[in-house]
C-alpha cells in the first residue's frame, strides 16, 4: 500500500511540497506540512526529492 509521510521534526514549513503537490500536501495548525492523501504520483515524488530538509518519505 502506498504511503506518504512528513516528519514533523524535520519539516520547516517552507511550502515546497504544497506548491508541487497541493492535492496531497497541506499545512497543519502548526504551519508544518502534512500528507492528506496516500497518493503516489510524479508530483509527490518531486515534492519528496525537492524537500530541503528531506522530511517527506514515500513508500510504494
Amino acid at each position: 500500500m502506498a504511503k506518504v509521510e512528513v516528519d514533523k521534526e524535520k519539516c520547516i514549513g517552507c511550502g515546497a511540497c504544497t506548491a508541487v503537490a497541493p492535492d496531497v500536501f497541506e499545512f497543519d495548525d502548526d504551519g508544518l506540512a502534512k500528507a492528506v492523501k496516500n497518493e503516489i504520483n510524479d508530483d509527490v515524488k518531486n515534492a519528496a526529492e525537492g524537500c530541503p530538509t528531506e522530511a517527506i518519505t514515500v513508500e510504494e
